[in-house]
């Protein structure tokens, strides 16, 4: 759905469904459903951006909300109104973006501790604190707090007037001990493969997932091979013996698929870590930026209908770009033990303290490319905006207050 611009900047608490009317005018506070969950939304002259009032998931989001081509990168689980039974509580409203605490499928109990996958944070209900806007900047801030292990989360989700970026603090209070962390950005993935393609910033080394991760007995399906190393996401080693390496830089993948890998930041880098994902097609790219000194590894998903058991049954096509601190998506346990990536000398776990909040910041945004512009070679770091460079010379800049990641002030 294209959503066409209202004359002022204002807030809606709304839960969106695709069919659902827009709120006429500043101030309304009204709940409704969007794609089966009660969600609140504000939104500015660029954005519409929806929360689920469970787990907290950011997703539909619409850029350039006023254009004829709004931009609706975020993926959205295709069993959403079926009414399926589900096997963990953050597959009810599995969608977009969602910040999980602790990181990871938390089968493994750690000190007592049973967290459900991806944490409270994932799959509980959040309070609404508040939805306001002051100057240029719309907010909407919601909070949780922890059961099994306590704590408090506060989740801040600002809109800047005139810019298509999201920018996002979580304030962890409590929850002391050592903790997996981080985003769980999904996006949608159209049926033609390598339409996407992924670019990052500098990085140390990439490694598949040492374990199996998908399992045939489950009827799942992987083609990477666990453990490989790699330095390019263009040669990742193929499972099968004989096969040329796979570009996994090149998205969606072969169809039945799915994968699990991650790479992991330089700790020197000068201005933040980025990551983008260009759709070459619809000519417009997704980013996030991050400080690695907080969240080192970005941890790709990659589904392309590999997995037939339910709710999955083989539709479900998408990329989790999840910037995170965790030993991929095992959980706290393995997390916080040794692991063949704190072995090397990466974070895998922040080791939280009662009395002092830990504050994450994240930017997400969109921008629209001319035509020709199908990868991204580096990003430009300005003063109050980012550049980014093709692989053709082709330059896009887009306004983005990345300062926000050291300040949280957006």
């Amino acid at each position: 759905m294209t959503l066409r611009p209202t004359p002022l900047s204002l807030i809606t608490l709304i839960a969106c469904s695709m069919a659902a009317p827009l709120a006429a005018s500043a101030g309304v506070h009204t709940i409704e459903t969007r794609h089966g969950q009660p969600c609140w939304v504000i939104r500015n002259d660029n954005i519409e951006l929806s929360l689920s009032q469970l787990g907290g998931h950011m997703a539909p989001v619409s850029f350039y909300r006023g254009d004829a081509r709004a931009v609706q990168p975020y993926h959205i689980s295709p069993w959403q109104e079926e009414n399926l039974e589900l096997p963990a509580p953050i597959m009810v409203p599995l969608r977009g973006d969602f910040f999980c605490l602790p990181f990871g499928g938390n089968n493994t109990a750690y000190h007592g501790e049973q967290h459900p996958p991806h944490g409270e944070t994932s799959g509980s209900p959040w309070t609404l604190v508040s939805a306001k806007k002051s100057g240029m900047i719309t907010s909407l801030m919601v909070e949780l707090e922890t059961k099994v292990r306590p704590g408090k989360i506060t989740k801040q989700l600002h809109l800047r007037d005139g810019q298509n970026v999201v920018y996002s603090t979580h304030t962890i209070e409590g929850f002391a001990g050592p903790t997996p962390l981080g985003h769980h950005a999904t996006l949608a993935m159209p049926e033609e493969e390598g339409v996407f393609n992924i670019s990052h910033s500098p990085i140390r080394f990439g490694l598949v997932y040492p374990g199996v991760f998908s399992a045939p007995a489950n009827r799942e399906y992987q083609q990477l091979k666990p453990g490989d190393r790699f330095s390019k996401l263009s040669r990742v080693e193929s499972i099968f013996a004989g096969a040329p390496d796979v570009d996994v830089s090149r998205l969606p993948q072969k169809k039945g698929y799915a994968d699990l890998l991650a790479i992991f930041s330089r700790d020197n880098l000068k201005h933040p870590a980025w990551l983008t994902a260009v759709n070459s097609k619809e000519g417009w790219l997704w980013f996030s930026l991050k400080d690695p000194s907080v969240l080192p590894a970005t941890v790709f998903w990659l589904e392309n209908g590999g997995r037939h058991g339910s709710p999955w049954l083989g539709r479900n096509n998408c990329v989790g770009l999840e910037d995170v601190c965790a030993y991929f998506a095992d959980g706290i346990a393995e997390s916080a033990g040794e692991n063949a990536v704190n072995r090397r000398g990466i974070k895998t776990a922040h080791e939280l303290t009662a009395d002092r909040p830990l504050h994450v910041h994240y930017i997400q945004g969109v921008a629209k490319l001319p035509p020709g512009f199908v990868e991204v070679k580096d990003v430009e770091y300005g003063d109050g905006e980012v550049t980014f460079v093709s692989t053709n010379g082709e330059r896009v800049i887009t306004p983005v207050n990345h300062g926000f990641l050291q300040t949280g002030r957006p």
